[in-house]
């Protein structure tokens, strides 16, 4: 762990979050001030340059102080936008639904800081709506730099500038640039990180784990998620990314394991110190004794290999948002999900027999195909419950979301993997019964 600070670069924003069932809104500094709370949590000296507008100033300069902060620097001003973040879902089971408003009205200026940034030989850069290649200037030529992209950068080539310079680069499959680069195939995206020639890529895979890369010896390795109820999943990743840069870069693979609890505990809670009680828990254990605990890893592009069955009354006459939620959170995570009624057709009532019975076989071919099913059992809906029933006795792992607790039987919950009425955790549920089917899948 170091003792000279690592500066943090970035913006602050509000992030706020609209009420949902069963959780109130909720308003807190964000932006790279999650990054700070892991720093903090983790005990590691850090210091902040940012770029906010001049109203949140003191604000930010009085919390990070009292979350360990050495020094702030402004590095930058937002005018035109107040730099508020609304935030749709904050556990993350489908799209976010992030809107920055006025974000087309912003700009940014940069402060003169002189000097105040050169004493720094180590920064952690969160790019954002400012020129990241107009402020490595401001830093020691000797800096070493590691980026975080998750959003304002369309390619890896505006991290060109900074070659030779390069610790870390990180990025997560809700990255836009992520999405674009590298959803389909890693390999491409790979070598535009290789012409960096960063000492590691990091990828974070969400609930399925992460993955580190060694660009120079091309080693990897997995790093597991630990599932649990998720309270917020805002800033995990810059949680994650802090934690692991500022572990110290000599030691990669067990700093990212240990970016990855304090990014685990992030997820649990929103109230710091409950948070910080936690990582100093997790940070007593040995790294051996953090490899020992296991978790869930499934990459992204294993995920449509292991095809989902939807079982469910997904007719068009039928009003069905949490089905149809399911699906969207099923895809936001990469899987290939498959839908009887759409492949195989949607029958009127009163077809003739032998039509009944070929859509039947057609369905339960279709279900044989697939590697898990997911149900969602609306109004006791007795054809997803015979699904249900042929995937149980075939070992095939059956998750079920039962959002209106219509299902409560012993039947289903007993002979599902994972039974309840929150689709958080269903889709953990899911998550660690195709993780164990991939691990049994590899050589």
């Amino acid at each position: 762990m170091k003792s000279v600070p690592l500066l943090v670069v970035g913006e602050i924003i509000i992030d706020f979050t609209t009420a949902r069932p069963g959780a109130d809104c909720k308003l807190r500094l964000g932006g790279i001030v999650h990054a700070a709370r892991g720093l903090w949590a983790s005990g590691m000296p850090y210091a902040v340059a940012a770029v906010c507008p001049r109203y949140l100033l003191d604000q930010a300069r009085k919390f990070l102080k009292a979350h360990g902060c050495v020094d702030f620097v402004w590095l930058g001003e937002v005018t035109g936008a107040p730099n508020v973040i609304v935030i749709g879902d904050a556990t993350e089971v489908s799209h976010q639904g992030y809107q920055d408003l006025l974000r087309e009205e912003k700009s940014v200026e940069i402060q003169d800081v002189a000097d105040a940034l050169r004493i720094y030989p180590e920064v952690l850069v969160f790019p954002g709506s400012y020129d990241i290649a107009y402020i490595k200037g401001l830093f020691s030529p000797e800096a070493r730099y590691s980026f975080d992209i998750a959003y304002d950068a369309e390619d890896f080539s505006v991290l060109e500038g900074f070659l030779g310079h390069i610790n870390a680069v990180i990025i997560s499959t809700s990255s836009p640039l992520f999405l674009t680069k590298g959803s389909d195939d890693i390999d491409p995206m790979l070598e535009d990180v290789k012409r960096l020639e960063p000492e590691v890529f990091l990828l974070k895979e969400n609930r399925g784990g992460s993955r580190v890369f060694k660009i120079g010896t091309g080693e990897s390795d997995h790093v597991p998620a630990q599932l649990s109820s998720t309270v917020n999943s805002v800033g995990v990743g810059d949680v994650y990314s802090a934690v692991m840069v500022g572990f110290g870069t000599a030691q990669w693979r067990e700093a990212a394991w240990r970016g990855a609890m304090a990014a685990t505990a992030y997820s649990q809670t929103t109230f710091p110190d409950d948070f910080r009680k936690e990582v100093s828990r997790s940070q007593k254990l040995s790294f051996d004794e953090l490899r020992d605990l296991g978790g869930t890893v499934l990459p992204w592009h294993a995920r449509p290999l292991f095809q989902i069955y939807l079982a469910a009354p997904d007719f068009s006459y039928v009003e069905k948002p949490e089905v149809d939620r399911a699906v969207e959170a099923l895809r936001y995570h990469n899987f290939l999900v498959r839908r009887p009624i759409e492949e195989n057709g949607e029958l009127p009532l009163g077809s003739d027999p032998a039509l009944l019975q070929l859509t039947f076989r057609s369905d339960v071919a279709l279900l044989r195909e697939c590697k898990a099913v997911f149900a969602v059992p609306l109004a006791r809906d007795p054809g997803t419950l015979v699904e249900m029933g042929i995937a149980i006795e075939r070992d095939q792992p059956v998750i079920t979301f039962d959002p209106r607790n219509e299902n409560n039987n012993t039947m289903v919950s007993g002979g599902s993997a994972t039974y309840s009425d929150d689709l958080d955790t269903c889709l953990n549920g899911l998550f660690v019964a195709i993780s164990k089917l991939w691990m049994k899948s590899q050589p």
